[in-house]
C-alpha cells in the first residue's frame, strides 16, 4: 500500500492549473515530512534565537557608540521581536498549551548566545552575530521548510519564509559592516573565540538540534561572568560637544514672527536629536524582566521608529548641504533618565511628553509648518513622524497606563518623575563638559550658503543664550 515516493509525477490538474494553491508540486506534498511533535521543537529553537539576538541588539545600544550600528541594532532587535512573536503564535496554535517557550532548548544553545551578549567589543560581537549566529538561524529555517510538508505545515512555512527575507538582509548589512570593522589582524585575534562559538553550537546539535551532538565539554571564555547593562549613552567622535543644550530649537520652531523655512532646519535637528530615545528605551526593555513578549514587541518597535526619525533628521541635513557633525547632538536626555530615574519612572517620562505631542500645538503643527515651508522632504517626515507618535502614544496606553491602571495617574506620575531629573548646567559648564554655545548661526547660516541665498538677518541673530534656554526644561524633542 505505500507507495510514497512513486505517485504524483503524472497527476493532472483542470487543464494544467496549478495544484495545491501553487504551495507546491504533488510530488513534494506526498512525502510526509515533520511531526507536530518535531516541528513544533524545531520552532521552539528558533523562537529562542530570535529572543537571545534581540536581547543582545537592546542590551548593547546605549552604550553602542558608532551612530550606523546603534540605528542597526534598533532596526534589527524590531525585526528579531516581530518573528519571535510570530513564531510564539505558531507555536500556540499546534496545541502546545502551556507553550513552554521560556525553556532554554540545550545548555549549549544558551552558552553559545551568552558568550556572544557578554563579548567586549563592538567588533567581537558583530562578527560573533553577523557570521555566526544570523548564518546558522538562516540555515537552520531553511532546513526546516525543505524538511516538513508544505502542505500540512504550511502556516510554519510561511513564518520560515518571512523570516528569512529579514535574516537575509541582517546578513548582507553583517558582510558589509565586518568587511569595514575587522581587518585581518582583528580576524586573527577573534579566530579562536568564534570557534569556540562553532563548538558550543556543534554541543546543542547545531541551531536546530537536528545535527549530531557534541560531547565535548561546555567551553566559555566571556560568559562566566555576569552581564551587566550599561545605561550611559555613548556616541561616536563626529558627536561633539554632546552636553551643549545652549540651542532651545522649540522655541524658536513655535515663535510666529520667524518664517516656515529655517524652521525645517530646527526640525531636522529635532528628529535628528532623537536617537537619545532608543538609548532610553533600550533600558527600559533591558531592565524591565517578566513581561508579555507582546509588551517587548510593542516597545521595540517603538524604539526602532525614533531611529529611523533620527535618520531622517540626518537625510534631512545631507539634503540642504549641511554637514550635521558640526551641530552637538546632545545625550542629556537620555543620559538623566538613565543614570537618575528607574525603568517604571523613564517610560512615565516617555508617555508623559508623548502626551505633549498629541495636540493641535505638537505634531500637527509641526507638519503644517514643514508643508509651508515648501520643502517637500521635510513634509513627508513630518506626515510620517505625526503618525508614528499617534501608533506610539497607543503603545503607550498598552504598556504603561495599563500597568499603572488609570490614565490621569499615569500622566500625573510622568510629570513628576520629570520633574526629579537634574540638569546641571552650571556643573556641566564648570566642569569644561560645554560651554552652551550657540551653534545656529554658522549652521543657518551654511544652510543659506548651499541655497544661495543671504540669511535672514533676525533669524541669524535668534537669542539661544544659555540663560534663555535655562527657562525652559520641560521642552524636549518629540
Amino acid at each position: 500500500m505505500n507507495r510514497i515516493g512513486t505517485q504524483g509525477a503524472n497527476y493532472q490538474t483542470h487543464r494544467g492549473l496549478p495544484e495545491l494553491a501553487g504551495i507546491c508540486r504533488m510530488t513534494d506534498a506526498i512525502h510526509p515530512g515533520l511531526s507536530v511533535d518535531e516541528c513544533v521543537r524545531r520552532l521552539k529553537r528558533f523562537h529562542y534565537a530570535f529572543r537571545r539576538l534581540h536581547e543582545t541588539f537592546v542590551a548593547h545600544l546605549t552604550a553602542e557608540p558608532v551612530y550606523e550600528l546603534k540605528s542597526a541594532f534598533s532596526l534589527h532587535a524590531h525585526l528579531c521581536a516581530e518573528h519571535a512573536a510570530a513564531l510564539r503564535k505558531r507555536v500556540g496554535e499546534m496545541r502546545e498549551p502551556p507553550l513552554g517557550l521560556d525553556v532554554v532548548p540545550h545548555p549549549g544553545l544558551a552558552l553559545f548566545f551568552d558568550e556572544i551578549l557578554r563579548a567586549p567589543t563592538t567588533e567581537e560581537r558583530v562578527a560573533a552575530i553577523y557570521e555566526k549566529a544570523v548564518p546558522a538561524l538562516i540555515e537552520a529555517l531553511q532546513q526546516h521548510a525543505a524538511d516538513t510538508n508544505k502542505l500540512a505545515d504550511h502556516p510554519s512555512v510561511r513564518v520560515c519564509r518571512f523570516a528569512l527575507l529579514e535574516l537575509d538582509d541582517l546578513r548582507a548589512f553583517g558582510q558589509r559592516a565586518t568587511a569595514c570593522l575587522l581587518d585581518e589582524n582583528a580576524r586573527k585575534q577573534f579566530a579562536p573565540w568564534l570557534a569556540l562559538l562553532d563548538r558550543n553550537l556543534a554541543r546543542a546539535g547545531g541551531l536546530d538540534g537536528t545535527q549530531e551532538f557534541s560531547e565535548q565539554p561546555a567551553e566559555q571564555k566571556y560568559s562566566t561572568r555576569d552581564f551587566v547593562f550599561d545605561r550611559v549613552p555613548r556616541r561616536d567622535e563626529r558627536f561633539q560637544d554632546s552636553f551643549n543644550m545652549g540651542v532651545n530649537a522649540e522655541a524658536f520652531l513655535y515663535d510666529p514672527k520667524f518664517p516656515a523655512e529655517p524652521k525645517v532646519l530646527m526640525m531636522f535637528y529635532k528628529r535628528l536629536r532623537e536617537i537619545d530615545v532608543p538609548e532610553m528605551m533600550a533600558s527600559i526593555i533591558t531592565e524591565t524582566k517578566g513581561k508579555p513578549w507582546e509588551y517587548y514587541r510593542e516597545l521595540t518597535r517603538q524604539l526602532w521608529d525614533e531611529a529611523r526619525h533620527a535618520m531622517m533628521g540626518e537625510v534631512g541635513f545631507v539634503s540642504l548641504g549641511v554637514d550635521w557633525t558640526k551641530i552637538p547632538i546632545n545625550f542629556t536626555w537620555s543620559r538623566g533618565l538613565n543614570t537618575q530615574l528607574t525603568p517604571l519612572e523613564r517610560h512615565a517620562v516617555l508617555y508623559f511628553i508623548e502626551q505633549g505631542l498629541m495636540p493641535k500645538t505638537g505634531k500637527r503643527f509641526e507638519w503644517e509648518t514643514a508643508l509651508a515651508s515648501q520643502n517637500p522632504l521635510a513634509g513627508l517626515f513630518q506626515d510620517y513622524d505625526w503618525a508614528d507618535e499617534v501608533l506610539h502614544a497607543a503603545i503607550g496606553r498598552n504598556t504603561y497606563v495599563k500597568e499603572m491602571g488609570d490614565a490621569k495617574k499615569a500622566i500625573e506620575y510622568g510629570d513628576a518623575c520629570w520633574s526629579k531629573v537634574l540638569v546641571d548646567w552650571n556643573a556641566w559648564r564648570e566642569e569644561g563638559f560645554t560651554q552652551h554655545r550657540n551653534w545656529w548661526p554658522e549652521i543657518y547660516a551654511e544652510a543659506c550658503r548651499a541655497a544661495g541665498i543671504e540669511p535672514d538677518p533676525a533669524v541669524l541673530a535668534y537669542d539661544t543664550s544659555y540663560e534663555k534656554t535655562r527657562a525652559d526644561l520641560k521642552t524636549v524633542s518629540g
